[in-house]
């Protein structure tokens, strides 16, 4: 019995031992990251800001990989199939890690199971945007409206299921009102139409929300975030419109695949939280319309599991379910 004992705590020490010598030499070769989006969108943006000072930071060369397809689905197949040594990463939006999962029946991965989680790096909150025909001019005076003319009022979204779709949906459970929705094929068309009064109602994030509202093309009537958006600084948020609880922002992270050692774990979460405190990318994260948000593996891993409950409740209660 002794000698059983005595050989598993030597096992133990022996892994332990591998686990800290993987960690002392990681990383030994370039880093991928993995896009399951085309080059050139926000999600792309944000990763390049953050891969040359990642790469300072590793002594490693950060390579992208594009696997666009699918929602994001064929990117985060192709890193949920790859070797758990930190060496490949994805990076993911809301869509990816807690909108796809409830909105894909048949999907091939599941977040918490396939994947470690890394690194959150920034949020991205909306704006509540209504068109100039409507008569309303605060958050209020809108659900009042809608209240009052009950299917009369029409949001635009940039398709199905995403997070432009499921935030107007999440505002009809939390206010008690009913919106028609009209999918579009992206955020520009949807626009257009807000802005001719066609639809008269969006949700959208704050660059594109912010430059329409100041040039007088669209009113904001509110943010998503807990705070006010220094791009709309006059804009109150929902909570402080009167809508309490109501925050809801999209998110960006870096994830690994499942059984990444810890100590591999934390030193790339460590490393994305050095970059973070760099003022310079701060600055240029918020012109990109993404809020610095640092979070590490742990509470990036707790917060994933309180977020996709909630966002399959707006799945769920707007109806839609993709092939």
């Amino acid at each position: 019995m002794k000698y059983i004992a005595r050989t598993g705590v030597a096992l133990a020490a022996g892994l332990w031992l591998a686990l800290g010598a993987q960690a002392q030499n990681f990383p030994n070769k370039p880093i991928r990251i993995v896009m399951g989006f085309p080059a050139g969108g926000p999600l792309d943006q944000h990763a390049r800001l953050l891969s040359d000072k990642l790469q300072a930071e590793l002594g490693q060369p950060i390579v992208m990989d594009y696997k666009p397809g699918a929602g994001g689905t064929l990117g985060a197949q192709d890193v949920m199939k790859s070797p758990a040594d930190g060496h490949t990463l994805m990076i993911a939006n809301t869509g990816v890690m807690v909108i796809n999962p409830a909105l894909y029946p048949k999907l091939p991965y599941q977040t918490l199971r396939d994947f470690t989680p890394i690194a959150r790096t920034a949020m991205q909150p909306l704006a509540l945007l209504v068109s100039n025909s409507m008569p309303t001019k605060t958050l209020p005076e809108f659900i009042s409206y809608a209240k009052t003319n009950p299917g009369k009022v029409n949001f635009g979204s940039a398709g199905n299921g995403g997070i432009s779709h499921l935030v107007p949906e999440m505002l009809k459970t939390a206010a008690g009102i009913e919106m028609v929705h009209i999918p579009y094929k992206g955020s520009a068309p949807a626009f257009t139409d807000l802005m001719g009064g066609q639809v008269q109602f969006m949700a959208e994030s704050i660059p594109q929300a912010a430059a329409y509202h100041k040039q007088g093309k669209v009113r904001a009537l509110a943010v998503t975030s807990k705070a006010r958006n220094p791009a709309l600084p006059e804009t109150p948020t929902a909570i402080e419109a009167g809508l309490q609880g109501f925050e809801v922002v999209g998110f960006y992270g870096f994830l690994a695949p499942a059984g990444t050692p810890k100590p591999v774990v934390d030193r790339l979460s460590q490393a994305f939280q050095k970059v973070m405190e760099n003022p310079e990318l701060r600055e240029r994260m918020v012109s990109q319309g993404a809020n610095p948000d640092f979070m590490g593996a742990d509470a990036f891993a707790q917060f994933l599991t309180a977020e996709m409950p909630r966002w399959a409740e707006a799945v769920k209660a707007s109806g839609t379910k993709m092939d």
